[in-house]
C-alpha cells in the first residue's frame, strides 16, 4: 500500500520499497561491519524513529565503525566526541567567543552540531557533561547564553559504553537512559564471520570510505513519514500498555518501565513493520522490539541480581506472562 504525501512533495514511498531499501542498506553496511546484523537493524530503526541509541559492547566490536558506516550509507554528517572525566559541556556544545572584528560575542559551534553524533564511552564523563546532551536529545536544540540553537532534522546520538570496565566511570542516570530508544548489545561474531572479517582485512578490501550512499537525507525524511503513518490497531495499543505495566508489577524489578517506554516501544514496532514491508503492526513487531526498547529502562531488584538474573531474562519472563492478542 502506498502512503500519501502532501501535494507538491516528492512521490510517496511504498512500504515494500522501504523494505527493499533496508535490505540494500543492510547488505552495504554488512560489507564493512561483519557479523552484527541485529545491531545494524536496530541502528537503522533508531533513525527511522528519530531516536537515539546506547550501544554496549567490549572494545573492538566495531561500535564506532557501525555509526560511521551508517552515516556514509545515508549520506549524512558524522561527528565523534571521546568522553573523558575532564570533558566539559562547552567541549560538546560549543562556546561564545569574542569576535574582535565585529566587537561582540560570536557562538562557535561544537561537535554536537552534526547529524549522527557518536558519544564514545559516554559513561566516562561526569553527570554535568552527560547532561549537556539531554536538551539536544529531547528537543534537537542547544541553548547557550540564553540563545537557542537548532540542530538538524537528522540529529541522532549513538552513545557507547563498555560493559566490563567500570573503573573511572559514572553510571548513566535513569532520566538519561530513558531518552534512548534502544540499548543495542553487540557481541562477538561467530567463528565463520570472524574468519570472513580477517579474510577481508587481509585482502585489503575497501572499508566505509569506499561505501556509496544508499539513502539520502531527503529519503530518510520521507521514510520517517511512512513510519509515522503505519497503522496500529487498538489491540496492539492494549498489548503494549499491558507489557509496560507488567514490568511495574513484576517482583524482579525495583523500577519498572515508564510511560515513555511504551511510546518508544510502539514507535519501534511501527518502524519494524515498515522495514518488513507492512503498513500495519503485528504483535510480533512488538515482541521483536521489546528487549532492545526496555532493557535499559528497568532496574532489577537486588534479590533478582543475587539470583544471577539479567534484565533480558527478567523481561523475557514478563513478555511470556502477557497474553498475546489474536
Amino acid at each position: 500500500m502506498t502512503l500519501g504525501a502532501d501535494p507538491g512533495s516528492p512521490a510517496p514511498l511504498d512500504v515494500s520499497e522501504i523494505a527493499e531499501r533496508y535490505r540494500t542498506l543492510s547488505a552495504a553496511v554488512g560489507e564493512v561491519v561483519v557479523g552484527q546484523e541485529e545491531a545494524v537493524r536496530l541502528a537503522f530503526l533508531t533513525l527511522l524513529c528519530s531516536g537515539h541509541s546506547l550501544i554496549e559492547g567490549v572494545p573492538g566490536l566495531a561500535k564506532t565503525l557501525l555509526v560511521q558506516t551508517l552515516s556514509r550509507a545515508l549520506d549524512v554528517r558524522f561527528g565523534r566526541v571521546q568522553f573523558t572525566p575532564d570533558l566539559m559541556p562547552s567541549d560538546i556544545i560549543g562556546t561564545s567567543i569574542l569576535d574582535a572584528g565585529a566587537g561582540d560575542m560570536r557562538f562557535r559551534r561544537g561537535p554536537l552540531f552534526t547529524d549522527l553524533l557518536l558519544a564514545d564511552e559516554i559513561n566516562r564523563a561526569s553527570a554535568k557533561t552527560q547532561a549537556a546532551l539531554l536538551e539536544a536529545m529531547q528537543e534537537r536544540a542547544a541553548t547557550v547564553d540564553g540563545t537557542r540553537h537548532e540542530l538538524g532534522p537528522h540529529f541522532a546520538v549513538f552513545a557507547t559504553q563498555n560493559p566490563v570496565e567500570h573503573e573511572g566511570t559514572y553510571p548513566l542516570p535513569e532520566a538519561e537512559l530513558d531518552r534512548f530508544l534502544f540499548k543495542i548489545v553487540m557481541d562477538y561474531p561467530s567463528e565463520g564471520e570472524e574468519r570472513g572479517l580477517l579474510a577481508r582485512h587481509h585482502a585489503g578490501l575497501p572499508g566505509e570510505a569506499g561505501l556509496a550512499p544508499v539513502l539520502g537525507g531527503d529519503d530518510l525524511a520521507r521514510v520517517r513519514e511512512v513510519v509515522r503513518r503505519v497503522i496500529v490497531g487498538d489491540e496492539i495499543v492494549a498489548y503494549v500498555s499491558s507489557l509496560v505495566r507488567a514490568t511495574r508489577d513484576d517482583v524482579h524489578f525495583a523500577l519498572g518501565a515508564s510511560p515513555r517506554a511504551g511510546l518508544m516501544l510502539l514507535r519501534a514496532a511501527k518502524a519494524n513493520a515498515a522495514v518488513e514491508g507492512r503498513d500495519y503492526v503485528l504483535p510480533e513487531d512488538v515482541q521483536e522490539m521489546f528487549l532492545a526498547a526496555l532493557r535499559h529502562r528497568v532496574v532489577l531488584d537486588p534479590a533478582a541480581e543475587v539470583e544471577g538474573l539479567t534484565a533480558d531474562e527478567a523481561l523475557s519472563r514478563t513478555l511470556r506472562s502477557v497474553t498475546v492478542p489474536r
